[in-house]
């Protein structure tokens, strides 16, 4: 009802916080698919091929899926492969260190698998897939970060997205925002998108926040659907493209 009252989501570059409480779709999608091994020696995903080592994010971003963590949707004991589950850092301080692996991806590399390989059921194929993702937390203060903001979005719901991991363009649904001025949240908006392209998103990243919250879905990918968990601190990106409204 709050939001049918509401005025559209101005359209433009802005400022742009994405709350801890609005979960880490936003990491789901704008990176997430684009690490999974498969996507990246198919050539689907060029961003990040042969970019092991090199900075893909400020030092203030660490990104890990971990399948070990209590009580998730996407955990598990052992992936479906029969390897036994463990913590995988793929981005260290903004350093990228590692993609997701199934048995079948890893040995075209000459590796061993990290325990990433997921199917639907039993007659379907594994391949390289998420379970818990995550950004770690980070040092400011969730508050400052709101009140930084001199005019610009502030993000508590994120609804559904979609990204092209050949291009790393991505789209979110934005369901629950404010718009913020003079770091004093205003007013609640409706319609408001999220557009952009995931590694330069990511790059732009200016602010990290120590909170941590979490959001659960079912990941789709080639037909199957497997249970996932994202998570994400309160982060601020200084100019990111929202779809909304150009009426004043």
């Amino acid at each position: 009802l709050d939001k049918l009252r509401a005025p559209k989501a101005k359209a433009g570059e802005m400022p742009v916080v994405i709350a801890a409480a609005a979960g880490g779709t936003f990491i789901h999608e704008a990176m997430g698919h684009s690490l999974e091994a498969d996507h990246v020696q198919e050539g689907s995903s060029p961003a990040y091929r042969g970019a092991i080592g090199r900075s893909v994010a400020p030092e203030t971003v660490t990104v890990i899926d971990d399948p070990t963590l209590p009580f998730q949707r996407g955990s598990f004991f052992f992936d479906d492969e029969g390897l036994l589950a463990a913590p995988t850092k793929l981005v260290d301080r903004g350093v990228l260190t590692d993609f997701l692996y199934d048995r079948t991806c890893a040995m075209r590399e000459g590796l061993r698998s990290n325990g990433h390989g997921r199917r639907e059921s039993f007659a379907s194929r594994p391949f390289p897939r998420m379970s818990n993702l995550y950004i770690a937390p980070g040092r400011d203060d969730p508050a400052e970060i709101v009140g930084s903001l001199k005019r610009g979005l502030l993000v508590t719901r994120m609804g559904s997205g979609q990204v092209n991991t050949a291009t790393g363009e991505f789209v979110f649904e934005v369901d629950e925002g404010w718009w913020v001025e003079d770091g004093m949240v205003r007013h609640l908006v409706r319609d408001a998108n999220l557009l952009g392209i995931g590694p330069d998103a990511l790059r732009s990243i200016d602010r990290v926040g120590w909170d941590l919250g979490w959001g659960i879905g079912t990941c789709g990918k080639e037909g199957q659907s497997v249970p996932v968990s994202d998570g994400q601190p309160t982060i601020r990106m200084p100019n990111l493209v929202v779809g909304g409204s150009h009426e004043i």
